[in-house]
């Protein structure tokens, strides 16, 4: 038996597990531990360049205008995807694709999922009701609230549609590797858990700033 290799292993997963005491990046377990190996394995990365580095840009400066840039090129995919449909923006699709994945919701929980704020999600839900997509009728646990679900017409121009839009969210993963993707997807979410938390406590404009920064220093 090999013990140097058991040892190289063992004293792997103490580094595995040290790492990510503070951080819980990665699930402990053994796709956790794989997902860590994957990461690390290589040759240590160099910081990369970016436009105005020289200058003093900061790196939170060149993340920012990369997720605005990245948002809107799949805007522009999710709208030749729609050309020539009854689909008006990708928030259609992105509603009725939210009702069929997971049911009927009241229609600020179907808001609150796509991060919109209500008059923009409640002109998205009555353009889905004017085209007959989706239906609404009353709450009964609470009769002010209304229960929104996704219609046969909805489902059949979510299907007829699909194809495109399959492509469309194929495109916007360019030429990112497997393992690329699932570490954009892991980062990604550590970004929106980190969000989401601040978005839901519905803070006023002018306090959103101090809020974000103080969960940033907590």
């Amino acid at each position: 038996m090999n013990y140097r290799l058991i040892e190289d292993v063992i004293e792997l997963v103490r580094q595995f597990e040290i790492e990510n005491k503070d951080t819980n990046n990665y699930e402990v377990s053994i796709e956790g531990f794989k997902n860590w190996i994957l990461r690390n394995s290589g040759t240590v990365s160099h910081e990369p360049d970016w436009e105005g580095k020289e200058n003093g840009r900061s790196a939170e400066s060149v993340i920012s205008t990369l997720l605005v840039h990245l948002n809107r090129y799949a805007k522009s995919y999710s709208k030749s995807a729609i050309l020539g449909s009854d689909f008006s923006t990708q928030d259609d699709f992105i509603y009725l694709i939210n009702l069929k994945a997971f049911g009927e919701m009241l229609k600020m929980d179907l808001i609150k999922k796509n991060v919109h704020e209500k008059p923009v999600g409640m002109q998205i839900i009555n353009r889905l009701i004017h085209l007959g997509w989706i239906e609404q009728r009353e709450s009964t646990t609470d009769k002010r609230s209304k229960v929104i679900s996704i219609t046969q017409k909805g489902l059949t121009a979510l299907e007829n549609q699909m194809n495109k839009i399959r492509t469309a969210t194929t495109v916007v993963t360019g030429n990112l590797s497997e393992n690329e993707k699932m570490e954009l997807i892991r980062l990604l979410h550590k970004l929106d858990d980190f969000h989401q938390q601040i978005y839901e406590k519905n803070k006023k404009t002018e306090q959103l700033l101090d809020e974000a920064l103080n969960t940033i220093m907590q």
